[in-house]
C-alpha cells in the first residue's frame, strides 16, 4: 500500500465518521444557542457591510468590512465551485446538492461564532488588524501551542495544497484548446505568468490584496450567476423535475446502505465543506482584518459570504450540470469537463470559453485569499521579515509547479489537513462560544436601545483585548 492510498484511507475515515458529527453537530449547537442568528440578522450583515471605513492616524487606508468579506469569498469562491460540484454529482448524485445546502443554512452559525471570536481577539499591528483561530487559541484559551498547530495545518493545507490544486486547474482548463496540451511547454509558460501574477499582488501588501479581491469577486460571482439564471429561465419548466431529483436522491437510504462513504450525504458534506469553509477556521483570518465598530457585525458579513459561495455559486453550477441532460461520470467524466461539456448543451460552445475564462478567475482570486490567510499564521508563528520573505517566495515557487502537474497526494495531503484544521477549530469555538454568544447578546441590546452598536471589552467582562475605550489613540 503506497502513502498515497494510506492518506486516502484516512480521509475517508475523517469525513466519514468524525468531521460529519462534530460539522453537523456544532453547527446545530450554534444555529439553536443564537436563535438562528444567521437568518434573523442576515439584514444588518448586509449593512455592515456597506459601512466604510476611514484612514487611520498615519492616513494608511483601514481594511473595510467589505474588502475582508471579499478576501474570504475570495478564497471560498475557487475551482472547487465548478470542478468541485461537478466531481461532486457525478460521484454522490443530485442528491449530494441538496447537503451541500444544508451544510451552508447550518454552518451559517459556525462562521458566525469563529468569525466574531476572531475580531474580539484580533491584534493590532503598525496599524493594521490581524487574527484568526490560532490568535483566539492562544489569547482566549490560553494555548499558544494549539494556535502554532493550527497555524502549520493551514499553511500546508492553503498556501502549498489547495494554491497547487488551484493553479493546476487553471492551466488544465486550456487542454479543450492545445493538443497534447500537458506534453507542450504551455503548462510552464501558464506557470510563469500565474507564479509573477501571484507575486506581484504578494508583495503588494494587504491592501493590494484587499483591492484585487473587491474587484475581481463581485464582477466574476455577478456573471457567473447570471449565467446560471439564463440557464434557468431557458430551462424553466425542467427546474421542478431538477428539484425533486434533487430531493429523492438526497434520502435515498437504500443507495447510502449500499456504501454510506461514497453516498450523497457524505460527498455532499465533504464538497459543502470545501467550498463554504464554515467551521473550518479559514475565514476569521480575513475577519480580523476589518475595522469595525463591533465584532458581530462581521461575524454576521461572512455569513452572506458562506451564502454567496454555496447557495448562490454553486447551486448556479449544479442547476447547469442537471438541467443540461449530460450526466457525469466518477474517475472518467467529472470536475470541469463534465461542465464544460453541460454548459455547451445549455447555451452553446462559447459557455466552454465563459467557464475557461471563470475557472481563471475563480482559481487565481482564490489564490490570493488562500495566501493571505497562510501569510497571517506565518506572522503568527513568527513575525520576521526575512522569514516572510521566504515563505513568499516558497508560494510563488508552489504556484509555478501546480500549473505544471497534478499532485495528487499534495491534493490529498490538503484535504487531511482542512480536516484536522476544522477539528482543532471546531474544538476551539465550542469551548470559546460562550464568549461570542455575550458579544451577541450585547449587539443585540445595543440595537434594542436605537443605538449604532459600538463595542467595549469590559461591557462583556472581558480586558486584553484591543476592543479598550481608547482603542482608537
Amino acid at each position: 500500500m503506497s502513502f498515497n492510498d494510506i492518506l486516502t484511507k484516512m480521509n475517508d475515515v475523517m469525513y466519514t465518521y468524525i468531521l460529519i458529527i462534530m460539522l453537523v453537530g456544532v453547527g446545530v449547537y450554534f444555529t439553536i444557542r443564537t436563535k438562528g442568528v444567521q437568518f434573523r440578522l442576515l439584514i444588518d450583515g448586509i449593512k455592515s457591510m456597506m459601512e466604510k471605513t476611514d484612514a487611520d492616524e498615519n492616513g494608511k487606508k483601514k481594511v473595510s468590512s467589505f474588502q475582508a468579506l471579499m478576501i474570504s469569498t475570495a478564497s471560498r469562491v475557487g475551482t472547487g465551485n465548478i470542478a468541485g460540484i461537478a466531481t461532486a454529482i457525478a460521484a454522490g448524485g443530485p442528491g449530494a446538492v441538496f447537503w451541500m445546502w444544508l451544510m451552508a443554512l447550518i454552518g451559517g452559525a459556525s462562521a458566525f461564532v469563529e468569525s466574531t471570536l476572531a475580531q474580539v481577539y484580533k491584534v493590532r499591528e503598525n496599524g493594521q488588524y490581524r487574527g484568526g483561530p490560532s490568535y483566539y487559541m492562544e489569547r482566549a484559551l490560553g494555548k499558544r501551542w494549539l494556535g502554532i498547530l493550527f497555524s502549520i495545518l493551514l499553511i500546508i493545507c492553503f498556501a502549498y495544497g489547495f494554491n497547487g490544486l488551484q493553479s493546476y486547474n487553471m492551466s488544465s482548463a486550456l487542454e479543450y484548446y492545445i493538443p497534447n496540451y500537458s506534453k507542450t511547454i504551455f503548462p510552464m509558460l501558464v506557470g510563469l505568468a500565474l507564479a509573477v501574477a501571484a507575486g506581484l499582488v504578494i508583495w503588494g501588501g494587504v491592501h493590494r490584496i484587499g483591492f484585487i479581491s473587491s474587484v475581481i469577486v463581485p464582477i466574476m460571482a455577478t456573471a457567473y450567476i447570471l449565467i446560471g439564471l439564463v440557464t434557468m429561465v431557458l430551462h424553466i419548466t425542467e427546474l421542478p423535475k431538477v428539484f425533486a431529483v434533487i430531493l429523492e436522491n438526497a434520502f435515498n437510504f437504500k443507495a447510502m446502505a449500499g456504501g454510506f462513504a461514497g453516498s450523497a450525504v457524505v460527498i455532499g458534506i465533504k464538497r459543502g465543506l470545501f467550498s463554504n469553509e464554515a467551521g473550518m477556521g479559514s475565514a476569521p483570518n480575513a475577519s480580523a482584518s476589518a475595522d469595525v465598530d463591533h465584532p458581530v457585525k462581521q461575524g454576521l458579513v461572512q455569513v452572506i459570504s458562506v451564502f454567496i459561495d454555496t447557495i448562490l455559486i454553486c447551486s448556479s453550477t449544479a442547476m447547469m450540470l442537471l438541467v443540461s441532460g449530460v450526466e457525469g461520470v466518477s474517475g472518467t467524466f467529472d470536475g470541469i469537463p463534465y461542465v464544460q461539456a453541460a454548459i455547451s448543451a445549455n447555451v452553446g460552445s462559447w459557455g466552454i470559453h465563459f467557464i475557461t475564462i471563470s475557472i481563471f478567475a475563480f482559481a487565481f482570486s482564490s489564490l490570493i485569499g488562500n495566501y493571505y490567510y497562510a501569510e497571517s499564521n506565518i506572522l503568527f508563528i513568527k513575525n520576521n521579515k526575512v522569514l516572510l520573505n521566504i515563505f513568499r517566495g516558497t508560494c510563488v515557487v508552489a504556484i509555478f509547479l501546480g500549473a505544471q502537474a497534478d499532485f495528487s497526494l499534495v491534493w490529498n495531503l490538503a484535504d487531511i489537513t482542512m480536516g484536522f484544521m476544522a477539528i482543532v477549530n471546531i474544538i476551539a469555538i465550542f469551548l470559546l462560544g460562550k464568549i461570542a454568544l455575550k458579544v451577541l447578546k450585547n449587539y443585540e441590546e445595543q440595537k434594542k436601545q436605537g443605538k449604532n452598536p459600538v463595542f467595549y471589552e469590559d461591557e462583556v467582562g472581558l480586558t486584553g483585548t484591543v476592543w479598550t475605550r481608547d482603542r482608537n489613540k
